[in-house]
């Protein structure tokens, strides 16, 4: 069993490259232990995640839109390494899952757990930027396109009760009560089957597996091979 756990809760988790970057060296990890039964993904401190690092992004200036290129790339490549990595995903969240990073990161789990005070956003509309992380595909697989057209267009806060009922996430807990459902969970996957199958989309090239294709050329972001 394996935690990966975004450790900058100063600036809600929000990610910047220099973050990513070392997502992508952790799940590249991941993907080299046979062994792995269970990833659990969580967030430090009081929110999952905010998506991207805003304040980062406004101190680059002049060079903030190939920074965004830069992060948008290494977010694609961390979201489709844990598409294709055979252990099951576990997510936990509470506060805020927001934007690509947030809420990106939840769509493509296999396991949601989220605290009852939990929020989710898309966000990316909001600031002149398209879903990133793969969400225009994995949303739309979750929730059906209509409503993934409403959450991208309309961005509203959505409630653990109302992210449950539309199938985005798995499981809604009680705020103190997170932790034990996580890892219940984990523990009940962790005994079946040494390796599963988990989509078999992402070796196909289609539904998931669409996600996981970098939304730049290369010379914007790694490849998906690279260890960052």
């Amino acid at each position: 069993m394996a935690r990966l756990t975004l450790n900058r809760p100063g600036s809600a988790n929000g990610l910047s490259v220099e973050m990513l970057k070392a997502m992508h060296e952790a799940v590249m990890v991941c993907h080299s232990r046979a062994d792995l039964r269970v990833l659990i993904l969580r967030g430090a401190g009081a929110n999952f995640c905010g998506g991207g690092d805003v304040k980062d992004f406004v101190s680059r200036g002049e060079g903030l839109p190939d920074y965004l290129r830069e992060a948008t790339a290494y977010l694609q490549v961390v979201s489709g390494s844990l598409v294709r990595l055979e252990a099951p995903v576990i997510t936990g969240v509470q506060g805020y899952a927001a934007g690509g990073g947030g809420l990106g990161l939840v769509c493509v789990s296999d396991f949601v757990i989220a605290a009852a005070s939990s929020k989710f956003l898309a966000g990316a509309t909001r600031v002149g930027m398209a879903p990133d992380a793969g969400s225009s595909v994995t949303l739309q697989r979750l929730v059906g396109f209509r409503r993934a057209m409403d959450i991208v267009m309309r961005n509203p806060v959505i409630s653990a009760d109302e992210a449950l009922h539309m199938g985005l996430i798995t499981t809604v807990a009680a705020d103190d009560q997170l932790d034990q459902v996580i890892d219940n969970l984990a523990l009940t996957l962790a005994a079946g089957a040494r390796r599963r199958s988990r989509r078999p989309s992402a070796c196909s090239g289609t539904a998931w597996g669409s996600a996981s294709r970098p939304a730049y050329p290369k010379r914007h972001g790694p490849s998906q091979n690279s260890h960052a």
